[in-house]
């Protein structure tokens, strides 16, 4: 019997292929810990992406409608709450164009109203949103009879500053 238990048990691995093994079980094992870490980092940016473009989307229509509209009677107003959802290069821009545009609003009595009436993402990182903004300008002068709606495209790249949503670029399409 003492001679059968031997020939079933298993043979031994001799010490040296075992140590063999310690090695390629480290490698193994950072692998696979750096494919977790690389999973956890992607799932991370991808919910800051995605906490971006919801504070973008949020902020886009309002930003559209006051950088895009303009009363002549309170246009220093407007032109102000347009300020308020502009940025770098963008934001002096607006402030050189708003700035030309105002005289000619008080001699023709300018009115527009800018409403939004969709958006859609075009691209998204955690620090940058580019947005495709359908929008309706309704407008009226002294030389146009009615309300003229002059249906734009124009995609808004928004940016955080200071923990806010500004228009950083837009560009009508």
């Amino acid at each position: 019997m003492g001679n059968l238990v031997e020939f079933v048990r298993r043979p031994r691995v001799p010490r040296r292929r075992r140590m063999r093994l310690v090695p390629v079980l480290a490698v193994a094992i950072v692998l696979a810990a750096a494919v977790a870490a690389l999973g956890w980092w992607g799932d991370h940016r991808a919910g800051q992406r995605d906490t971006a473009v919801r504070q973008a989307l949020a902020t886009a229509p309002a930003a559209a409608k006051a950088i895009f509209s303009y009363d002549y009677r309170t246009f220093d107003d407007s032109v102000a709450n347009g300020r308020t959802f502009a940025t770098g290069p963008f934001g002096r821009e607006y402030e050189q164009t708003t700035a030309a545009l105002k005289q000619t609003a008080a001699t023709q009595q300018a009115v527009v109203a800018a409403e939004v009436s969709a958006t859609g993402v075009v691209t998204a990182t955690a620090e940058r949103v580019e947005l495709l903004v359908y929008l309706n300008q309704y407008r009226r002068n002294v030389n146009t009879a009615g309300e003229k709606v002059d249906q734009n495209r124009v995609v808004l790249t928004l940016v955080p500053v200071d923990g806010e949503w500004k228009v950083a670029k837009a560009e009508a399409i």
